[in-house]
C-alpha cells in the first residue's frame, strides 16, 4: 500500500510541490540561521527576505520551463506553464518591493539610484532590476508589441539569466547578509543548477536530438485548411507516446536553432514508425507546411503532457469535446483505442464552421464503424439542409448529449481558449466532478 502512495500521480506532485515551497523558502531558514550582527529593524529585514525570496523564486523559473519528465508527468506542461507565468510575477512584485521599502525606511538609500556614483553592488541590482522589467513586458505585451516568436525566446533566455546572475552578484555585494562561506555556497549552487538547466535544454539537448532525426515521409492536406504532417525515425525506433500527447517540432533546420513548435500527434499511439501531426494553417510557420518537401530532415523533443486518456484506465468512457483543429489530439486517442478494441463508449463532439470544414470527417466516419464512438457535430454555419446540431456547444447542448450518470466518465477538451472555458463552466453547472475534466492550453507566453 506505501509503495503504491509514494508512485501514485498525487503524491508525487505533493512531493514535487514540498520540494519547491522548500527551496522558496530557504532564504528565510539561512536568515534565522546565524543572523548578521547589528539591529537593522524589522521592516529592513523584510525587505531583504522578499529580495532573496524572489530572486530564489526566479532562479526557480529554469526548472519550471527545463521540460523535466518527472516533474512534467505530474502536472502537464499547461499547468507548469501558467504556475511558471503566475510566480514569475509573485518575483516580480518582490523584485520591486525590496528596494521601495528601503527607500522608505532608510531615505538616505535613495541615493544608490545614481548609477555614475552608486558602488558595483547597487548597479548590479539597477541592471538586475532593469533586466527583470524588459522580461516581464516583453513577456506579457509580446504580441502588441510584435515580437516574433524565435526572437522573443532568445532574448527571454538571456533576460532571465541576466536578471538572476546580477540579482546574486547584488546579494554577494552586499554581503551582509552572505557573509558566511556556507551561504555563499548555497546561493552558489542555485545559481549554477538554474546555469546548467539552460546549457542544458538551450545546448546539450538539442544537440542530443541531432542523434534522433525524423524525415518528413508525406503532407496530406485535409478538410479545414489543415495537414497531416507524416514523420518516419531515420535511423532509430523512434518515440512510444500516449494518445493525447504532443512533441516540439524542429523542421529543415538544426534543433540548436531554438525555432521549435509544439504540435499533438494525431496518430496511432502505438505505431511509434510512424508519427502524423495534425497542423492547421494558423501563422508564419504552419502557413508553409503545405511546402515541405518529402524527405525533409525534421526533429522531436517528446512527447509531452498529461492530456491522455490512458491516465484513465479504469473508466466507464469518455467525452471528447473538440472544437477545430482540437480534432488532433481526439484522432489519436480515437485511432488507438480503435487499435487496442477498446469496447468502452466514447462521445466526441466536435464543433466546426461549416460540414466541409470538418477536419478528418471520413477518417472519423470509418472509426464509428470500428469503436463504441457516437460523433456529435456542431456547425456554426450548417447547410440548408442540416438537422443536427448548430450554433454553439453550451449547456443546453452538452446536457442533450453527455450521459445521465456524469461522474461515470472522463471528459477532455481541447478548443479555441473562450470554447475551452465555456465548456468547463458549462460542464461545472451539469454537476460533472471537476477532477474529471481535463484541458491543455499551448498559449506559451
Amino acid at each position: 500500500m506505501r509503495s503504491l502512495l509514494m508512485h501514485s500521480p498525487i503524491a508525487i506532485a505533493l512531493f514535487w510541490i514540498g520540494n519547491y515551497l522548500l527551496i522558496t523558502l530557504l532564504p528565510l531558514f539561512v536568515l534565522l540561521i546565524y543572523p548578521p550582527p547589528g539591529a537593522r529593524g524589522f521592516w529592513v529585514d523584510f525587505s531583504v527576505a522578499l529580495g532573496f525570496i524572489g530572486l530564489a523564486t526566479m532562479a526557480l523559473q529554469f526548472v519550471l520551463t527545463a521540460r523535466i519528465n518527472r516533474i512534467e508527468a505530474s502536472y502537464g506542461v499547461d499547468i507548469l506553464l501558467q504556475f511558471h507565468r503566475l510566480t514569475s510575477l509573485v518575483a516580480f512584485f518582490m523584485v520591486l518591493l525590496h528596494p521601495v521599502m528601503l527607500f522608505v525606511v532608510q531615505p538616505e538609500t535613495r541615493q544608490l539610484l545614481n548609477f555614475l556614483e552608486a558602488p558595483w553592488r547597487a548597479r548590479l541590482a539597477i541592471l538586475g532590476t532593469l533586466a527583470f522589467v524588459a522580461l516581464v513586458v516583453t513577456t506579457i505585451w509580446r504580441k502588441p508589441l510584435r515580437i516574433p516568436y524565435e526572437p522573443w525566446r532568445t532574448s527571454h533566455t538571456v533576460l532571465s539569466v541576466l536578471a538572476v546572475g546580477l540579482g546574486l552578484g547584488h546579494a554577494l555585494g552586499v554581503s551582509n547578509y552572505l557573509a558566511l562561506f556556507w551561504k555563499r555556497m548555497l546561493w552558489g549552487s542555485m545559481a549554477l543548477i538554474a546555469l546548467w538547466l539552460v546549457v542544458y535544454v538551450r545546448l546539450i539537448k538539442p544537440w542530443m536530438m541531432t542523434k534522433k532525426p525524423y524525415l518528413v515521409e508525406d503532407v496530406i492536406p485535409q478538410r479545414g485548411n489543415v495537414w497531416t504532417l507524416t514523420l518516419r525515425p531515420w535511423g532509430h525506433d523512434g518515440f512510444r507516446f500516449q494518445p493525447g500527447q504532443f512533441a516540439w517540432l524542429t523542421l529543415d533546420i538544426t534543433p540548436l536553432s531554438m525555432r521549435e513548435h509544439p504540435f499533438s500527434m494525431s496518430s496511432n499511439a502505438d505505431h511509434s514508425g510512424r508519427i502524423e501531426f495534425g497542423i492547421k494553417a494558423l501563422g508564419d510557420f504552419t502557413s508553409t507546411i503545405e511546402t515541405v518537401k518529402p524527405g525533409t530532415k525534421a526533429y522531436l523533443d517528446g512527447p509531452y503532457g498529461v492530456f491522455t486518456v490512458d491516465r484513465y484506465g479504469d473508466a466507464a468512457g469518455f467525452v471528447l469535446v473538440a472544437g477545430g483543429i482540437g480534432i488532433t489530439p481526439m484522432m489519436s486517442m480515437l485511432a488507438t483505442a480503435a487499435e487496442r478494441k477498446d469496447d468502452r463508449p466514447y462521445l466526441l463532439i466536435y464543433a466546426s464552421k461549416t460540414w466541409d470544414d470538418i477536419t478528418f470527417r471520413e477518417e472519423l466516419e470509418a472509426l464509428e464503424a470500428q469503436l463504441d464512438l457516437k460523433i456529435v457535430h456542431v456547425l456554426k454555419e450548417p447547410p440548408e439542409t442540416w438537422s443536427g446540431e448548430q450554433g454553439y456547444v453550451d449547456k443546453a447542448l452538452l446536457d442533450r448529449h453527455i450521459p445521465k450518470y456524469k461522474a461515470t466518465r472522463q471528459y477532455f477538451i481541447c478548443a479555441a481558449p473562450k470554447m475551452m472555458d465555456q465548456v468547463e463552466r458549462a460542464l461545472h453547472d451539469l454537476g460533472v466532478p471537476v477532477p474529471q475534466v481535463h484541458m491543455e492550453h499551448f498559449n506559451l507566453a
